[in-house]
């Protein structure tokens, strides 16, 4: 009961850790992608001082463009900090970042529409990074929000949305705010990319692990061999192979002697380590191509294609006499592990309980000759 209850404690402490790893990567995450937008305000604001420097717009506008496009990302900063967004299937919360941010953008084109070039660029680059982590749905409804204000603010606007080219530093504010935007579409591009390679490593990484399940889910856990549903899905496939081509085929069920004695006298440790061994033994002196799975209990079966009955007694004797002659005393001191086995050949209308009925019964007289011996049906 207390290794039960330890075991589970691992187990709860094993995904609450898991759990946390992937809190702290979400949460670095959303840090360098903050820093990110920071960054892109700050340049921005570069340029919006330009023209404030080339008396195209009044200072106020640079100055707010700074503490408006800061006091979002501080905001965000917050939540991030506070995981406000793990609690959403998007913890980035990338529709209401993208939300306010073009809601401010167009604040600005409406309140300084000389540089509305500027804010109209940044839109769309917005829209684009939002894009590549939105749904569909969430695409389509920022795009309606955006497309009315956008509308809204061209119906009230007075005067052209223009590029000043006037003078130098409108020149220059021009040239920097055209770079500014391909450059932030280059990372988008970027961005993009590596969400692709990390997806397509995930993809890799998913068929691994499927790979590695369906493997898992067709092996005995204590032997390593087939287990029973798997090595009946061969023996089905070898008689079908067998029966469709006219090549022999031999199946043989393998028994381990007085088994239950073993266990009894030696304990289950014992027994479950003389399985091992046997499995090991029986694996390492077959074919390649023969087929060997745990049956059940301490029963196996041996699938040994192109092999015709009496070949199969052969083989199964020389098994028989290996399992003997093994030194099971350095599992416990007194152990000694026989082994009886019955064998019969594939038939053209057999199926496969046709074929495993012959071979127990083949099995059950080995058992009643005195086991330690091998019988043909």
């Amino acid at each position: 009961m207390d290794s039960t209850a330890s075991a589970l404690g691992d187990q709860i402490a094993g995904a609450k850790q898991s759990f946390a790893g992937d809190l702290n990567v979400r949460l670095k995450q959303r840090r360098q992608m903050l820093i990110l937008q920071a960054i892109s305000y700050a340049l921005g604001d570069i340029i919006v001082w330009v023209y404030a420097y080339a008396g195209t717009i009044p200072i106020i506008i640079p100055v707010m463009f700074f503490i408006c496009g800061m006091g979002l990302t501080a905001l965000f900063a917050v939540l991030s900090e506070i995981s406000f967004g793990d609690r959403f299937e998007d913890h980035f919360l990338t529709t209401p970042q993208a939300t306010t941010n073009i809601m401010m953008q167009l604040g600005f084109l409406l309140a300084a529409p000389q540089v509305g070039f500027l804010f109209l660029t940044v839109v769309f680059v917005i829209f684009g990074y939002a894009a590549l982590r939105m749904t569909s749905r969430e695409a389509v409804i920022l795009w309606g929000i955006t497309g009315v204000g956008v509308t809204g603010i061209f119906y009230c606007l007075k005067e052209p949305i223009a590029v000043p080219m006037g003078s130098t530093p409108e020149w220059l504010g021009a040239a920097c705010s055209f770079l500014l935007t391909i450059g932030q579409c280059a990372y988008l591009g970027y961005f993009g990319n590596s969400m692709r390679k990390r997806l397509h490593q995930r993809t890799i990484e998913l068929k691994v692990a499927n790979r590695r399940i369906e493997e898992l889910a067709q092996l005995d856990e204590l032997t390593g061999l087939q287990n029973r549903r798997s090595i009946i899905q061969t023996l089905n496939d070898e008689m079908a192979r067998s029966q469709r081509s006219s090549f022999p085929c031999s199946v043989a069920i393998i028994d381990l002697d007085f088994f239950k004695r073993i266990n009894d006298q030696f304990g289950h440790a014992a027994g479950d380590e003389a399985l091992r061994t046997f499995a090991i033994s029986i694996f390492a002196n077959i074919r390649t191509i023969d087929k060997l799975g745990r049956y059940g209990g301490e029963e196996f079966l041996l699938i040994m294609p192109d092999t015709a009955k009496d070949q199969a007694v052969r083989t199964l004797d020389r098994l028989r006499s290996i399992v003997s002659e093994l030194d099971w005393a350095a599992i416990s001191g007194k152990m000694s592990l026989t082994m009886s086995a019955g064998i019969c050949a594939v038939r053209r209308d057999d199926s496969a309980a046709d074929l495993l009925a012959r071979a127990d019964v083949a099995l059950y007289r080995a058992k009643d000759a005195g086991r330690n011996r091998v019988i043909a049906a």
